[in-house]
């Protein structure tokens, strides 16, 4: 299944670049997904950085299909490869469980603003109910981009 999402700041690419280069934003946005465990970790030098979001979160509101396949906590491990201060290759993976997004985030200028761009494919291998599992996972995915989105925009503003 094709994923795309675009969130919008109102700040240049290079200060959204430094925004998600720090863990302290990062977490911030973990807390804002109500998660129960998470830790950001961030290695980089200039415009290069390797990004990894590990965290675990309850799988209240999930349908008993996909219940039983995840457990009570489903552990959500997202890295980054940024490249360049634009573009970065990214895999969220569900350890333990057949299912990964496998894509790419870029990072556009927009008039006085950016785009953030994230893309891919999303993949789980169960028979019979993959697809509405890749379903579920791909608006879970909406919700979290969209909390990343509006700590972003608090984050952005406050400095």
């Amino acid at each position: 299944m094709k994923f795309e999402h675009t969130l919008r700041y109102d700040a240049s690419p290079v200060e959204v670049f430094a925004m998600l280069g720090d863990p302290g934003f990062r977490e911030q946005v973990c807390e804002a997904q109500h998660v129960t465990e998470a830790s950001a970790k961030i290695d980089g030098v200039d415009d290069k950085m390797s990004v990894t979001v590990d965290q675990k979160r309850p799988s209240d509101g999930i349908p008993s299909f996909a219940k039983k396949f995840v457990g009570d906590t489903i552990h959500i491990l997202q890295e980054e490869e940024w490249s360049g201060a634009s573009d970065a290759a990214l895999e969220v993976s569900i350890p333990g469980k057949p299912g990964h997004l496998k894509g790419t985030i870029t990072l556009r200028p927009d008039g006085d603003g950016t785009v953030e761009t994230v893309s891919g494919e999303l993949r789980v291998h169960i028979p019979v109910v993959g697809g509405k599992i890749e379903k579920l996972i791909a608006e879970l995915l909406e919700h979290a981009l969209e909390a990343e989105q509006r700590v972003g925009k608090a984050w952005l503003a406050e400095r």
